[in-house]
């Protein structure tokens, strides 16, 4: 069986990604449909020059494609994902996957009235290799039991090429439930937890107050059964470094900690994917870039075999719950 796909939405650059991986993983984009012409578009059409531009929402959504490919606005990915549900696709949607807590009862209850698969492509696990590294080593036991993440998501603000809907804190959902949603998901997926007690939920403008919407800095702590988090979201990354952030994430076991640099290795050796690994028995760096992005293939498995291995449907309803509740307790307290 050959799957099919369609984007639907280019407003983020995620979409490249999404789409790659997908082809990488065997399935074929007919094609896609986008509200105007949104500043990802050219790149999109760069890439992939085969993909050909539907001439409407009501052409993609009838095409026949097994899964949705979802990147665009924030707030209007909700109803995207549940209008390709209701006509029979399974979804991938960029993160974050809504920005209201309606609109996640909206799509919890297609995808209980239709069956279909609804997936957050949380990229910053996703489509680093160090993070499959690391999800191989935890699940060997290296470290112990997990007992703390510490999850670091710095990103460029790039404020000359950002859309308008950037700083409109209704369109892409406050910092938190963007951005945080990533760390979120390490926590939980790292620690073995199924859920977690907000603690602690912060959002500032310290440094754009021109633009009252935008929220540049934000943290959360959270608490679960048997492990801590925190995380620290910003978009201060300074113009020398040469990538959009200095991703991080430490892993705290009994036994050991890991420390992912996922993007960068400041001062250290060149590339991305790098893993430190200390325990009883090991004291060193490992280059894990060829440890490569099992998500897209396990979901193309779950398409066509209707099974969950790619991300649990559960765990992805919970960290987005999880996302928009830490957002509202920082706004609200």
């Amino acid at each position: 069986m050959t799957l099919s796909c369609v984007a639907l939405g280019l407003d983020h650059r995620h979409i490249f990604g999404m789409t790659e991986n997908m082809k990488k993983a065997g399935v074929s984009c007919t094609g896609y449909w986008t509200q105007g012409n949104p500043s990802s578009l050219s790149g999109f059409t760069k890439r992939f020059p085969d993909i050909p531009r539907l001439d409407g929402l009501k052409d993609a959504l009838n095409c026949g494609a097994d899964l949705a490919l979802i990147s665009a606005i924030p707030s209007e990915r909700a109803d995207l994902s549940i209008q390709a549900m209701q006509h029979g696709m399974d979804v991938m949607t960029d993160k974050p996957g809504c920005t209201t807590l309606d609109q996640l009862d909206q799509i919890r209850k297609a995808v209980s009235d239709t069956g279909r698969i609804w997936s957050v492509n949380f990229s910053e696990r996703f489509e680093t290799p160090v993070s499959t590294k690391a999800t191989e080593l935890v699940a060997a036991g290296a470290i112990g039991k997990v007992v703390q993440t510490i999850g670091l998501g710095p990103h460029r603000l790039n404020r000359a090429t950002r859309p308008s809907w950037f700083f409109q804190r209704d369109r892409y959902g406050g910092i938190l439930t963007d951005i945080a949603s990533h760390q979120i998901d390490q926590f939980l997926h790292y620690s073995g937890s199924d859920t977690a007690e907000i603690v602690h939920a912060f959002v500032a403008n310290h440094a754009n107050p021109a633009n009252p919407g935008l929220q540049d800095f934000g943290e959360i702590n959270l608490r679960s059964a048997n492990a801590s988090g925190y995380i620290r979201v910003d978009w201060y990354t300074p113009d020398a470094l040469p990538n959009w952030g200095d991703g991080r994430l430490t892993i705290l076991g009994t036994e050991g900690y890991i420390e992912l640099r996922k993007y960068v290795d400041v001062g250290g050796a060149e590339g991305t994917d790098h893993l430190i690994l200390v325990n009883a028995d090991t004291c060193k760096k490992v280059h894990a870039a060829d440890a490569g992005l099992p998500y897209f293939s396990r979901l193309a498995e779950d398409i066509q075999n209707r099974t969950d291995t790619a991300m649990e449907q559960a765990h992805c309803f919970t960290v987005m719950d999880l996302a928009l509740r830490a957002q509202e307790m920082a706004e609200t307290q």
